[in-house]
């Protein structure tokens, strides 16, 4: 598996986390960093950090374009998914949208 596979699935765990605790990402994020074995990469790093900086535009985004679900109805996982998509083809010009639609899918 490729190392920013790994990172994305790492980013997924820390928001599903985040979100299932009731804490903010960047708490989960300091956490796991805090024991991590292996090391978290620093593509999460900046996935977490990206994601949380740019959450209220993001849940904008996926509440528009939602059909019959709010941002808050969404099951966890979904909504960590979508949020690492979404960021990654809005704000990484080095991600092509291809490849973060083909990972989140």
């Amino acid at each position: 598996m490729a190392a920013r596979t790994k990172a994305r699935k790492r980013a997924v765990d820390i928001l599903y986390e985040a979100g299932a605790r009731g804490v903010d990402p960047l708490t989960a994020l300091t956490e796991r960093q805090a024991v991590a074995e292996p090391p978290v990469h620093p593509y999460t790093v900046e996935l977490v950090q990206g994601i949380t900086a740019n959450s209220e535009r993001i849940d904008q985004i996926l509440g528009e374009i939602a059909e019959g679900w709010t941002v808050a109805r969404m099951p966890d996982v979904d909504r960590a998914l979508l949020r690492v998509a979404v960021f990654e083809v809005l704000w990484r010009d080095d991600v092509p949208d291809a490849v973060a639609i083909d990972e989140a899918v």
